[in-house]
């Protein structure tokens, strides 16, 4: 397991002050997107939440984990949140007739039809795991739920990755596998390790990252594919015709690129004997970042995509790129003693706090043009603080266990 210091720039008392205030002024936000009908709703730029929009499993459950994370650092008016995000994700969005969970609902109603997803399943996974940390009741349900599901219907053990999505009665396998999706459930996977105390579940996340990563991403000079066939074939030409998609976007995402930085930093230091190339993957994704995805075309920030030679595809800069980019230097920062990292992390949060903070409210604008205007064609409000609350927290905290069990340990 690797041991990590904390660096001087990292642990400045008013820095950290400054995190601090910015983490309560979120949770006091994110307060609006409860719902009276069960659940959080889609957050809109004033704080309250768009009441025609459906109910998102995936919002629901980040949301939840944001509010277990805000309670064991010991946020009032927090152990409310948690369990209202455990009641809705436990009763409106389960189904009991054929096991998994919903992806959305109506604003007040029932289920939307649509496809039970490994995304989504992931956020599911990593609520309950955050749930139980912070001890609130239904919590070790959800998380034993979640664990059932994953490993009967998701997890395919010869591969060592997860299948993408399927009907609500678990037929009809989607004919797609995608490293988003399995990029998340690393996260999930490491939190159910750490949750659970079972070393397996680092070695699942060990797993997905070797071959996206240290095969996927390596070959194609860490360009990393996002879509493949169901053997793993790499799909360069997928969603062509939709290449701002917000889960499935054309090409190579420079975002991913910096969170997987981040993820492969966690695994090193979750693992009793993590392999070398573990370390040089995450600076090489982090540096790849820096050349082919920051002020590439003659604007400051990280561009959404890139193809596979480097042109830029999409040009928007997203705020979750941003945050993850923040949090993977102050890790590389911590495991490295490498003062690039420092360069990059003061760098990042001086763009951050200029372009896309709202300080006062503790939220950020969510996407931004490519001269650094607010845009929303993508991402419009404010539906997410698990990004936001990623570079705030992550900083904070040891590499290894995740946020959710080092707080419940008092590792902060």
């Amino acid at each position: 397991m690797t041991l990590i210091t904390t660096p001087p720039w990292l642990g400045l008392p008013t820095h950290r002050a400054w995190l601090d205030d910015q983490i309560n002024r979120l949770v006091r936000f994110v307060q609006g997107s409860r719902l009276e009908a069960g659940g959080f709703g889609y957050l809109l730029e004033d704080g309250t939440a768009d009441l025609t929009r459906p109910r998102e499993l995936y919002l629901n459950c980040r949301l939840t984990h944001v509010a277990a994370l805000a309670y064991m650092r010991g946020i009032p008016g927090t152990a409310h949140l948690i369990d209202h995000g455990i009641a809705a994700i436990t009763n409106d969005f389960h189904d009991r007739a054929n096991g998994g969970w919903f992806s959305a609902l109506e604003p007040a109603g029932g289920p939307i039809a649509g496809r039970k997803a490994a995304y989504d399943h992931a956020f599911v996974l990593l609520a309950g795991a955050s749930a139980t940390e912070a001890g609130r009741p239904g919590g070790r349900e959800l998380f034993d739920s979640a664990v059932a599901v994953f490993l009967k219907h998701f997890w395919d053990e010869e591969a060592g990755m997860s299948r993408e999505s399927f009907a609500w009665d678990f037929t009809d396998s989607e004919d797609y596998r995608g490293a988003n999706s399995n990029m998340h459930l690393v996260e999930a996977c490491l939190a159910a390790g750490d949750t659970s105390g079972d070393a397996v579940w680092y070695d699942r996340a060990l797993s997905m990252a070797d071959r996206l990563i240290n095969h996927a991403a390596r070959e194609r000079n860490w360009f990393l594919p996002e879509h493949f066939d169901t053997q793993w074939n790499p799909r360069p030409e997928y969603n062509t015709d939709d290449r701002a998609h917000p889960f499935r976007p054309y090409g190579s995402t420079v975002g991913h690129w910096l969170e997987w930085s981040r993820l492969l930093v966690h695994i090193e230091a979750s693992l009793a004997s993590p392999p070398a190339w573990l370390r040089e993957a995450a600076t090489a994704l982090f540096n790849h970042a820096i050349t082919f995805g920051w002020s590439v075309d003659g604007h400051d920030g990280f561009v959404y995509t890139t193809d596979f030679e480097g042109a830029v595809v999409t040009d928007v800069r997203m705020h979750w790129a941003l945050c993850e980019g923040i949090a993977a230097a102050a890790l590389l920062g911590a495991v490295t003693g490498d003062a690039l990292y420092e360069h990059w992390y003061r760098k990042l949060w001086d763009h951050a706090a200029r372009y896309f903070v709202e300080q006062e409210r503790g939220t950020w604008k969510h996407q931004l043009a490519a001269d650094l205007s607010e845009a929303g064609s993508v991402w419009p409000g404010r539906p997410d603080a698990y990004h936001v609350l990623n570079a705030l927290l992550l900083p904070q905290l040891p590499a290894a266990p995740g946020a959710a069990t080092a707080l419940a340990r008092g590792l902060a």
